[in-house]
């Protein structure tokens, strides 16, 4: 059995895109997404959790030194002073 051939192929032609406008129709139509209230409180579940795992760890030293400075009856009176007196010349008082 012999098999000739069909159609000769010619040389490639340039294509020409054919139903295709280059300009958006519609100009006065614009997207919208709406998100549910549980997806926000996830979303914000998450954001507070990346910034949980973000933050630099404490170590025991750190804590004792600041449990020490609140005990500490002259810094808490040193820094209520200090920021009751910038309050007070911030309003000319």
């Amino acid at each position: 059995m012999m098999v000739g051939r069909i159609d000769q192929l010619g040389p490639i032609q340039p294509g020409n895109k054919t139903g295709r406008n280059d300009q958006v129709r519609g100009g006065d139509r614009t997207d919208t997404i709406s998100l549910s209230q549980e997806a926000r409180e996830r979303a914000e579940v998450y954001q507070i959790v990346e910034l949980i795992k973000a933050a630099p760890d404490l170590d025991d030293l750190q804590i004792s030194a600041l449990r020490e400075r609140i005990n500490d009856p002259a810094y808490i009176n040193g820094t209520i002073s200090g920021t009751a007196g910038r309050i007070m010349d911030a309003f000319g008082l």
